[in-house]
């Protein structure tokens, strides 16, 4: 199971949200390249990183720290989100150097997009399942759209993605555990890899999503930052 250190972004800075809440903010870091070339360092071989700001404007914000992140990342894989919504915002980030693009508003809001853009990358192209209360959030996780996370699953299944991220809103930032239950569930629906995110706040957390046998990969934020985490450690 891959362990994928994440970095949140907004303003330029490395930053946590409570519940996707973007009052609820935390700032740890103003310089997001030091942060990446941290978890470099300690032997991450992808990072996850997501433009806040992004994700609520429909359009890249944070260009300067992403572009910061890619030069000393170099030697990993990073796989980026955040208001990423046509063809051509997905191949300029792409050209930058980014492995995977994760798209959920736009697979809900312009399934041709998201299918075009699954079928011209394939192996590239990762959905994003944000879940609150089974049903998927959008833009930024300020709205939640008439779809339950596996119907989503099942219309673009069939396209060749390169994984499946489901975020467990409820969770992300809270430090309260992961949603095992509900992503291995997903995960058997699916042949597709998938991703577990939201809430994971120790080793026995990371172990218990192993232990199912079906999670490909976690992100792991909030832990990483307040230091319940060591990723030395959860690479081990």
């Amino acid at each position: 199971m891959e362990v994928i250190p994440a970095l949140d972004l907004r303003g330029g800075r490395i930053v946590r949200l409570q519940q996707g809440d973007y009052e609820r903010e935390t700032v740890y870091d103003a310089d997001p390249a030091r942060v990446a070339a941290r978890f470099v360092a300690a032997g991450a071989t992808r990072l996850h990183v997501v433009d806040l700001d992004g994700a609520r404007a429909g359009q890249l914000r944070n260009e300067d720290a992403i572009s910061a992140i890619l030069r000393v990342a170099s030697s990993v894989r990073v796989q980026l989100g955040g208001g990423l919504r046509s063809i051509e915002q997905i191949e300029a980030v792409l050209e930058l150097g980014v492995d995977r693009v994760i798209l959920g508003t736009t697979a809900l809001e312009a399934p041709e997009v998201f299918r075009a853009a699954a079928r011209r990358w394939p192996g590239q192209i990762v959905l994003g399942l944000d879940a609150k209360q089974g049903r998927v959030a959008i833009r930024g996780w300020q709205q939640l759209a008439d779809a339950a996370v596996e119907e989503v699953l099942r219309r673009f299944e069939d396209l060749p993605l390169a994984a499946v991220l489901h975020t467990d809103i409820g969770r992300d930032g809270m430090m309260q555990g992961p949603n095992v239950g509900a992503t291995s569930s997903l995960a058997r629906l699916t042949r597709l890899p998938v991703i577990a995110s939201g809430g994971v706040r120790s080793l026995d957390d990371l172990a218990a999503l192993a232990r199912t046998g079906v999670i490909a990969g976690v992100v792991v934020g909030q832990a990483l930052y307040t230091g319940a985490i060591d990723l030395r450690a959860a690479l081990a």
